[in-house]
């Protein structure tokens, strides 16, 4: 039996809107605890998205074994079959009868800065799911932002059943507790955030990041357009590993999923046997096709597109760094 990738977190629908301006040039720093303003955006498009799906998607690309567990609106049956036609297991994305899909409503300025909203709608539901009877099937759990309940509740079945999983709240941290961040972080294989959600955590729970790589044998920091660190400790010792950003062959121009085509792209890597470094760069080139698409599931790329603009971007030959793994090709 082929064990899968699960990836838990939001389904959810994207409302993306494009806004001419700077959001700097409208707030005004000292009154912030009065804020009134309203943003005339230029236009709107409704896309698939959601956490789970989005890094399901581009891990599915690279050949990884994608399986989704999460919760979604009666509104999604014909997202969870293009889900399904994209080589990814949605067997357990559970349709919930009588509520609505979950909804991201962004708002993008001319500097890629955003500001949203989230409704969780049937995400309120992800608590109801169990990884017990998957627990034979399952190789890595990616517990991503979700229901509170559903976080906490996930991380301690991988716990009891150990299962390795990667612990990644994302925006979650800012209404989680700093004794729920530390409780979640037990047992973690890996911790992923980004600066913001790293200084977060810091501030609630007392982690710099070399207390964090104490607790959790990988430590990954994203850092937007200035690429990632990863903290990787091997023989009691951490190694600090600077990952550059890939190159651009076009205009940024949505930063919505990017961090999740990260993740799909470092896991794929990952469930090929590649080191953390090389891991590392797959993320980045795949967080770059997602830049480049409006929407935060970009069109499938080849597997010559993507080779290739790994060499250009870290001067390096794919095939050297295993690369050639990807995209379906032998187990390492």
């Amino acid at each position: 039996m082929t064990k899968k990738i699960f990836i838990t977190g939001s389904v959810a629908f994207d409302y993306l809107m494009t806004f001419p301006g700077r959001f700097s040039e409208v707030f005004v720093a000292d009154r912030l605890d009065k804020i009134s303003v309203s943003f005339l955006v230029d236009e709107m498009r409704k896309v698939r998205g959601g956490v789970a799906p989005n890094i399901a998607y581009n891990l599915a690309i690279l050949g990884g074994p994608a399986a989704i567990l999460a919760t979604a609106g009666e509104d999604a049956a014909d997202y969870r079959e293009w889900l399904r036609s994209h080589g990814i297991d949605v067997d357990h994305l559970r349709i919930c009868p009588g509520v609505f899909t979950a909804s991201f409503l962004a708002s993008t300025d001319q500097d890629q800065n955003q500001i949203a909203t989230f409704y969780a709608g049937a995400m309120a539901r992800a608590s109801e799911l169990s990884l017990h009877p998957l627990k034979d099937t399952v190789d890595i759990v990616l517990i991503g932002p979700n229901d509170p309940k559903a976080v906490r509740k996930l991380a301690a079945e991988c716990r009891e059943l150990g299962i390795p999983f990667v612990y990644d709240p994302s925006q979650q941290i800012a209404r989680m507790s700093g004794e729920e961040i530390v409780e979640g972080l037990e047992g973690a294989s890996v911790f992923i955030g980004n600066e913001y959600e790293f200084s977060v955590l810091e501030k609630k729970t007392g982690f710099t990041v070399t207390k964090l790589s104490e607790k959790v044998p990988v430590v990954i920091q994203t850092r937007g357009s200035q690429g990632s660190v990863i903290w990787s400790r091997e023989d009691g010792s951490v190694q600090e590993l600077s990952i550059p950003p890939a190159k651009l062959d076009r205009e940024a121009l949505d930063p919505t999923g990017v961090g999740d085509a990260f993740r799909g792209g470092l896991l794929a890597a990952r469930n090929k046997g590649l080191p953390w470094e090389t891991a590392g760069r797959v993320g980045s080139v795949a967080a770059v096709f997602s830049l480049e698409t409006l929407g935060p599931q970009p069109e499938r790329y080849t597997r010559e597109a993507f080779l290739d603009r790994y060499k250009r971007s870290f001067e390096r030959n794919p095939e050297d760094d295993g690369l050639g793994q990807l995209f379906g090709g032998p187990e390492a």
